[in-house]
């Protein structure tokens, strides 16, 4: 029973696996689609009662993935705090929580029923070569998010003082600043809060210039580490 659950749930190349892995991708993108139209207002009893089923189905579907990969996991613990473990119980949480417990500040949970969509990350080849692709840049992206999060700090210091004076209302403090500060390093610009001291603009000029690098930066690394990680399953066809 165990060897059969194992090769029905775990990506292979037998038959029964593959359309277990269909079934699911369905019923994932089947249930986002079914959540969105639950929000869709005046919607009939009728619509509201079969909408209501079909989300019991789904999770009643999910549930039984879960535990199976559980089941069938060669270190339960690992599995259960692994990405697709969480990712897989918060996808589920939500309805087990507010069944029958009609709570208005529970329905916020609903928001984690997004997280099946992340379940799609395990059946598709091109996300898990996305997903590996993250992991081997792992700590170049750690290093430059703190290198960026120091930049913008940075950034809210150097424009509070230059526009403190001008501009008290919009640059009060260093923490009022820090959306500014955002805002321009990520080349945004909504143009709500903008320095209008001579200081204030050519810092400013400069800020755009390094937010360029702080868009583009990332985009390379995670190009470069998603070549590495297609290139060896690319090799292995070849031979």
């Amino acid at each position: 029973m165990k060897t059969y659950l194992k090769n029905l749930v775990e990506i292979n190349e037998s038959k029964q696996s593959r359309w277990f892995a269909y079934f699911i991708q369905f019923l994932i993108i089947f249930s986002v689609i079914t959540f969105s139209i639950e929000t869709l207002p005046d919607l009939k009893p009728q619509t509201k009662v079969v909408l209501k089923a079909i989300e019991a189905f789904c999770v009643v579907v999910f549930t039984f993935e879960y535990l199976a990969r559980i089941y069938v996991a060669d270190s339960k613990p690992k599995f259960i705090f692994s990405f697709f473990g969480i990712v897989d119980f918060l996808a589920i949480l939500p309805f087990y929580l507010s069944f029958g417990i009609d709570l208005r500040t529970l329905r916020l949970l609903r928001m984690f029923r997004l997280f099946r969509l992340f379940k799609l990350v395990r059946y598709n080849k091109a996300m898990r070569h996305f997903a590996n692709a993250m992991k081997l840049a792992k700590e170049q992206i750690i290093l430059f998010m703190m290198i960026t999060l120091m930049l913008i700090y940075f950034t809210a210091v150097g424009i509070y003082y230059f526009e403190n004076e001008a501009q008290p209302e919009h640059f009060s403090s260093i923490f009022s600043s820090l959306w500014w500060s955002i805002v321009t390093l990520t080349t945004v610009g909504y143009g709500d809060v903008y320095p209008i001291t001579v200081g204030g603009r050519i810092f400013t000029f400069f800020m755009l210039l390094i937010g360029l690098g702080v868009v583009a930066i990332p985009t390379g690394i995670i190009s470069s580490s998603l070549t590495k990680a297609v290139e060896p399953q690319d090799e292995v066809k070849e031979e």
